[in-house]
């Protein structure tokens, strides 16, 4: 099995019968890695301004999808089944109102010093901020919509740095 974007690099979660495998990472080195990805929630007008307000019937809508943004990072080993479990050193998610979505965008950051990335932490970060964004405020509105969840950035390792066009 071969990486759609260049067929010469083998796909490192496939063995060599092309069955899944989790990466072995005992012989790297552990070194200073971060990963940014991006979401956004796109909804009513009303529904902004209702949750701008701290108007929604449920609460506390962003505080609580920070928080579940945060613990969803934390738990990412437990969700994607060949994710490595790693020592996080910072979590940060930052949820932003956008008038002209209307929506908010969540930007989620995660940090460590280890032998394999942050991507994956960072992404279920803000996917799990936007779900439970929706989840507190579904009884608003039920035609939200969750898009463009993607990796924005990400420095450290092998592979070096990256940054979304």
């Amino acid at each position: 099995m071969t990486n759609n974007s260049d067929p010469t690099i083998p796909l490192s979660h496939l063995d060599p019968q092309g069955q899944a495998q989790m990466v072995d990472v005992s012989a790297k080195g552990q070194t200073v890695r971060q990963a940014i990805a991006i979401a956004q929630i796109t909804m009513q007008p009303s529904t902004l301004a209702t949750i701008e307000a701290g108007n929604a019937p449920k609460g506390d809508v962003l505080g609580t999808a920070r928080i579940a943004g945060i613990m969803a990072a934390k738990q990412t080993a437990q969700l994607i089944p060949l994710c490595h479990p790693l020592p996080l050193h910072k979590i940060e998610v930052l949820i932003t109102p956008d008038p002209g979505l209307p929506g908010y965008t969540i930007q989620g950051t995660v940090k460590t010093k280890a032998e394999t990335g942050v991507e994956m932490e960072a992404l279920t970060a803000v996917s799990v901020a936007a779900l439970t964004l929706y989840d507190m405020a579904k009884a608003l509105e039920k035609s939200m919509e969750i898009t463009g969840v993607r990796l924005l950035q990400k420095t450290g390792g092998k592979s070096g740095n990256y940054r979304a066009e």
